[in-house]
């Protein structure tokens, strides 16, 4: 999670525009080639990818984590929320603890850091757990704890890196329905990186295809189905054909 804006970056109304981004390791490793996108706040996009093709590594030098070789990386007014794969929870630390990290590194006062944490851990279900250790939840929690820490800065804009691959399919998916709930009230600007074509579908407003690496987009597809999406939309003919479709772009990503 991070609110800072990137040195090589504008800020506008926008919530994140990349042009023509480019990533090359010191190894010589070309991870990104001329990657050129827009995510608009409301719109929550998705992009997936063979492994390697730089996914992540959008994410990363969008939060300032890696500094990109060439092109550059726009993002909006207001905070930056980062999900990581893992839950990265302080073992040491209660749910409430985790959740009040960010507010606390921000120089919050305690009664607002407080307020703040609790309101991010009713919205994604943890109440009555504020003061369970890590060790004590399941991944599902974990996540959900993870994703209540990001909201407590109130972001306008998240990155998700596949937050819900190491869960099992039942949890996913349910992670998956109130992730949406969550979209629909906020209405953040979303990049979310995923290897499920399901997963992409289901949850985006555009589903972005990338080759492999070194990682250019070269597909698009707008996603039509209209918020609140109902559980049952995963067993539609309209979204097998969409899924078909993407997974026939991403088929040919590996060429």
């Amino acid at each position: 999670m991070t609110s800072q804006t990137l040195p090589s970056a504008t800020t506008t109304a926008a919530g994140l525009t990349f042009d023509s981004v480019a990533m090359r390791f010191p190894d010589g490793t070309q991870a990104v080639q001329e990657a050129s996108f827009s995510v608009t706040p409301g719109e929550f996009v998705s992009i997936v990818g063979p492994s390697g093709c730089g996914k992540s590594t959008l994410l990363k030098i969008t939060a300032g984590l890696l500094d990109a070789t060439g092109g550059e990386v726009t993002i909006g007014d207001g905070n930056l929320g980062y999900v990581f794969q893992d839950a990265t929870l302080l073992p040491w630390r209660t749910v409430r603890g985790n959740v009040e990290l960010l507010g606390e590194l921000e120089g919050m006062g305690k009664a607002e850091r407080r307020t703040a944490a609790q309101e991010a851990i009713d919205l994604v279900g943890l109440n009555g757990f504020e003061d369970k250790y890590p060790k004590s939840l399941s991944g599902g929690m974990k996540m959900r704890a993870s994703l209540a820490r990001s909201l407590t800065l109130k972001p306008k804009t998240f990155l998700f890196d596949e937050p819900f691959g190491a869960l099992d399919e039942i949890t996913r998916e349910r992670l998956n329905d109130e992730l949406l709930a969550l979209f629909e009230r906020e209405r953040f600007a979303g990049l979310f990186i995923t290897h499920s074509i399901a997963e992409a579908v289901f949850l985006s407003t555009r589903v972005l295809v990338m080759s492999a690496r070194p990682g250019r987009i070269v597909g698009d597809f707008p996603v039509p189905f209209a918020y609140p999406r109902r559980p049952e939309l995963r067993f539609e003919p309209e979204f097998a054909e969409l899924s078909g479709r993407v997974s026939e772009a991403l088929r040919g990503a590996f060429a």
